[in-house]
């Protein structure tokens, strides 16, 4: 087998088992936060990612030794108080998914400002060097687009979490999440067709490869 074939098989196999475990933990959560009959295991599916999230940044962190033993210390208090943990623990949840809504919706907006480069400009960037005119204004719509689909979301999952039975808002929040942003990858890129030329445009492959080089680089010049 060519090498670069493997090289694809292999990247296509570990995007499919991210995929897997992603859909996975979408399942268990919605099944956990919907439980009738909460238990320590539904606690502990909703703390899981924030709990992964602190011990790989404490292994990454310059002070390691310090940073473990202060993420052992949060496991032996959230043990501690797991009683009160299992009558609360969809609050985790909330958190987890109108927080991340909220946070994605003021970094999106917040590159809207005068002197900025809007976020899909930036991206934009990445792909087509200099940016036309025309898709200056369209990433900068886009932008637009993606800020009011964060706030959205992040306001109807707090609105669903109060007024509707948990069950409705789980299946929202931890069904429906991932089905809803394809969606909306999906209706940019027919109005991406739609509105601009041909030499404007980026595959979804190619708009994806633009997103993980600029998590990694920093602020672009303003497009003109």
């Amino acid at each position: 087998m060519k090498p670069g074939l493997t090289a694809k098989l292999l990247r296509g196999a570990r995007w499919a088992a991210v995929a897997a475990v992603g859909i996975a933990y979408s399942v268990a959560a919605h099944l956990a936060a919907a439980d009738p009959s909460p238990d320590w295991l539904d606690a502990a599916v909703a703390i899981a990612p924030l709990l992964l999230l602190a011990l790989v940044l404490a292994w990454r962190s310059p002070h390691r030794p310090l940073m473990l033993l202060l993420c052992a210390a949060t496991i032996a208090v959230l043990y501690a108080a797991s009683a009160w943990l299992v009558q609360h623990f969809n609050w985790v949840f909330l958190l987890q998914h109108a927080g991340m809504q909220v946070l994605l919706g003021l970094a999106f907006g917040r590159t809207l400002r005068a002197g900025q480069v809007p976020m899909v400009s930036r991206f934009a960037a990445l792909i087509h060097g200099p940016l036309s005119p025309a898709l200056a204004r369209y990433t900068r719509q886009v932008t637009w687009a993606w800020t009011l689909y964060f706030a959205c979301m992040g306001a109807l999952s707090l609105l669903l979490f109060w007024l509707a039975p948990v069950a409705i808002w789980s299946a929202f929040a931890n069904l429906l999440n991932l089905p809803l942003v394809i969606v909306m990858f999906a209706a940019e890129y027919v109005a991406r067709l739609c509105l601009l030329d041909p030499s404007d445009r980026a595959g979804p492959l190619q708009a994806f490869r633009a997103y993980r080089q600029a998590s990694g680089t920093g602020p672009l010049p303003p497009s003109s």
